[in-house]
């Protein structure tokens, strides 16, 4: 696949890695204080919790982390996200990035590109991901509309332009029937239109894995480096990372291979070995 240059410039996975091929591990946030899972934990307890399973990735040899308040079930549309999420996400996130020596990406639920510019911004993460970019489909939470003008104009607010944004094409969770009559490469141009820096390929689900055809789909409809975002597993890793230049990698990787267990640092060492032949390490 040839690269572009995207609109922050640059290849997104090459500039932020330092590497053509790269395995992103996922933290799991336990739930925060006003979510409705959270049952009186401390805030270190939690923030404990995070650093231990981004300790048995990194040190395991994943290229880098994402951090995302997934325990907050059921999650909030965007405009509904108190501020007391993005500041314990930014907490979280600085702790990582203080004691790991590897890129950090950001991803506040549901699809709300600016707490996550924002805790970006704070804890000097490169990159966030957001879920509905562009256009619009409807989701666990209701309709989700793509809010790329809004988030770009606020990490120009913030003078982060550097901050790199990592969007799916087809998001899980959802229904894409409003963008029925549109392909999946072309919701791919939109996102690039749109000023993405790479584009991701999604399962149906968490732990689902995109089909060959959709990845094949979306990296033929662009430019930009594609990833794949769930459902990435040491049977099926070293396949994907031939059309995909990087992988982002939660549930397969757990106690179980359940997405709320902890890391299970014999999975991870597993999954880095089966990704060799595709990163050369």
């Amino acid at each position: 696949m040839t690269q572009s240059i995207s609109a922050t410039g640059g290849d997104a996975i090459q500039a932020i890695f330092g590497r053509p091929k790269a395995l992103i591990g996922m933290i799991h946030c336990p739930p925060f204080p006003g979510s409705p899972r959270y049952r009186g934990e401390s805030m270190e307890a939690i923030y404990e919790t995070c650093l231990r399973d981004a300790e048995a990735l990194v040190s395991n040899g994943m290229h880098g982390l994402m951090v995302e308040n997934h325990g907050d079930i059921p999650f909030s549309k965007p405009e509904d996200i108190g501020p007391e999420t993005t500041g314990f996400l930014a907490v979280v996130a600085d702790r990582l990035r203080r004691r790991f020596d590897v890129p950090l990406g950001v991803n506040v639920l549901a699809n709300a590109p600016i707490p996550a510019f924002a805790v970006a911004r704070a804890a000097d993460a490169a990159f966030i991901r957001v879920n509905q970019w562009a256009n619009a489909y409807v989701a666990n939470e209701g309709f989700m509309e793509g809010r790329a003008a809004e988030a770009m104009r606020y990490r120009s607010l913030l003078r982060a332009e550097g901050i790199r944004v990592f969007a799916d094409a087809h998001v899980k969770h959802g229904s894409h029937a409003i963008t029925a009559d549109r392909t999946v490469g072309e919701l791919t141009r939109d996102l690039e239109f749109f000023d993405a820096d790479a584009v991701i390929a999604t399962g149906q689900r968490t732990g689902d894995s995109a089909t060959t055809d959709e990845i094949e789909a979306v990296a033929a409809a662009t430019a930009l480096p594609v990833l794949v975002g769930s459902g990435v597993t040491p049977e099926n890793v070293a396949a994907i990372l031939g059309p995909a230049d990087a992988v982002i990698v939660a549930s397969s990787l757990k106690e179980g291979g359940v997405w709320w267990n902890p890391v299970d640092p014999d999975r991870v060492r597993a999954f880095v070995e089966a990704a060799r032949p595709a990163t050369g390490d």
